[in-house]
Order: structure tokens, then sequence, then C-alpha cells
């Protein structure tokens, strides 16, 4: 149901003036107008916390649902929690740090999962996106080390150990699959209506406002490092269900002797990217294919990303460069 109040109310007085005289109008208003919300939005909960380096918002309609807004709070923070302490590389104590600290750890599900996953992504994009690519990142200053500007000679031996495998980093693909994990929770609880924002975006059915979710896109401008302080796009949802991500190269950085390295980094080649595309916002049925996605096509640039979409069924994209904004057909 479309709820447009102002226009519902207008009718509605006009009825009650015309054909119910005795009947108290500001009554009869009151009580209608609070079953249409209800009807239109049900009750929404939000729970909140700190994961994954920032700020998670889970908003929901509890209507229906029997579990408390406690209880899934407790139930979401647990979640995160366990995926902190496998997936992290921030976490010394995680099994990935551990696992790539040289250890002999036991690897759980959820890190099995995850490494199929990120191998399964290597697979269809050629390596374009690789889980093994860490060292590459540290020698170029954007993973877990301050280095730059590496010589020929260590990017090459760093090449070696992401053929090895060495040593693992999920960052691309970890806040999708962790939002993903979360919307798992609460479909299983039976909920139908959420927004998942774990820095990247889960969005299924309706918001308060009886409307699919809206999802803002940041003008990828360098300094704009606040996110919602200037925006680009809006992608308006059907109400399906979605995962929705943006990758980009304007706020990960720096310039060295005049010239800019972006963070995102081309494991086949084992260097920044050169091209102009500023930032990818991926729209899959999945938050964890999203995440994904958007990486390989800040890898590849504007026009192959492009043609990607467009040969392919059920993905979205807002591509942005320094000079255009392109949006495929469905977006």
């Amino acid at each position: 149901m479309n709820c447009k109040y102002g226009q519902f109310y207008g009718n509605f007085r006009y009825l009650c003036a015309n054909s119910l005289p005795k009947m108290n109008l500001k009554t009869i208003v009151c009580a209608l107008s609070a079953l249409v919300l209800c009807s239109c939005a049900g009750k929404y909960e939000v729970v909140s916390g700190y994961a994954q380096g920032g700020i998670y918002s889970v908003k929901y309609n509890s209507s229906g649902v029997k579990v408390s807004r406690a209880q899934i709070q407790t139930a979401v923070d647990g979640i995160l929690e366990q995926i902190d302490t496998s997936l992290s590389g921030y976490n010394k104590k995680s099994i990935l740090s551990r696992r790539n600290a040289g250890e002999d750890v036991e690897l759980n599900d959820m890190f099995l999962e995850v490494q199929a996953l990120a191998e399964h992504y290597k697979e269809i994009t050629g390596g374009a996106f690789d889980a093994a690519a860490g060292p590459l990142f540290d020698i170029w200053g954007f993973g877990f080390t301050s280095d730059s500007l590496p010589s020929e000679e260590a990017i090459a031996a760093a090449k070696e150990r992401c053929a090895r495998k060495e040593v693992l980093n999920f960052n691309a693909i970890a806040q999708g699959y962790s939002c993903d994990k979360v919307a798992d929770y609460l479909h299983s609880i039976g909920v139908k209506d959420m927004l998942v924002d774990i820095g990247e975006i889960y969005c299924e059915g309706l918001n308060p406002d009886g409307r699919g979710w809206s999802i803002a896109i940041d003008t990828p401008s360098d300094g704009n490092n606040t996110p919602g302080a200037l925006i680009s796009e809006i992608w308006r949802s059907d109400g399906g269900a979605y995962g929705v991500v943006t990758s980009g190269n304007y706020r990960k950085f720096y310039v060295k002797d005049g010239k800019k390295y972006a963070h995102t980094i081309d494991p086949r080649t084992g260097r920044p990217v050169e091209h102009n595309l500023l930032s990818a916002t991926v729209i899959a049925h999945t938050a964890t294919e999203a995440d994904a996605l958007a990486t390989y096509f800040m890898v590849i640039g504007f026009d192959d990303a492009r043609a990607w979409v467009e040969a392919h069924d059920g993905i979205e994209a807002c591509l942005i460069t320094d000079s255009q904004t392109w949006t495929s057909e469905n977006f």
C-alpha cells in the first residue's frame, strides 16, 4: 500500500464532511491514520553497535517476530564477533591472522566458506579479484604495513608470495559477507523487511514509509570523507532482496613525487590501477557478490566494468569516472 498521508487525509475529510455529519471527524481521522501507518510500516526496531572499524546499524520490521530486540542485538553482536575472530586481519588473535603468521591453526566453517567464495570470484574474474594479494597491498602501503613505491624486485617477490597464498586478506569480501550472515539470521526469525548496514548494505522488503529502501551514492571526489555529505545518485529498491556495495579510490590514496597512487591494486600486474574509474556501486542478490564485483570493477576500469554488467543479468551498477556517471538500464 502506498501511504500518501496528505492525499488520504484530504479525501477522507471530504467523505466525513459530506456523508458522516454526526461523527467526530478528528477522532475518526486519528484512528484511521493510526491504522494506515500500522498497515504500511509495521513496528520498526533498530539495533546498532561497533564492528569492523565502524558503526553498524540494523533496521527491521518486528511485526510478527517473536524474538525480542535485546535477543536480536545479542545475536547480531555474536555473529559479528565470530566474523572478527575468524576473518579479521586486524585482530591478531583471529584465525586469519594466526594462519597468516604461520601457526598451525584449525580453520572453522566460516573461514572455509569465505575462502571458497574468494576462490570462486578469483576464477570468474580471471585473477583480478584475489584474496591472496595481501603482500601487494603491504608493499604499496595499503595493507598492514606502511611501505610504498616498491622496487621491481619487491613487486616480483610479492607476486610470488601471492601465488603461494602465504597471506590471505578478506577485506574485499568480508563486509558484504557480514551483511548476508546477519540477514540470514533475521530471515530465520521471520523478519521480511530489513536494512543491514555494516559499511556495505543488504536490504529487503519495505522501509517504515511502506516503500522500497533508498540508498545514496556518495560523490567520489577527493576530500569527501563524510558518507552522505555529497551525493551523486540515489538507488531505490523495488522491495526485493539486494546487496548494495560501493568501492572507490577517492578516500584511500597517497600522492608521492606528484603522482597519485590509489589503493586498488591489480593482482595481475602487482601495481595500483591508473584508469579514471573513481567509484563502482554494484547491486546484486547478495552483499557478498556485490562486494566482490565492486572490487573487481575498480580493478578493470570503466569500459570493461560496463561491458561486464551489460553481459550479466541480475547485476546493476553505477559507475562514476572523472567525466561521467553511467547507470545500467534497470539501476
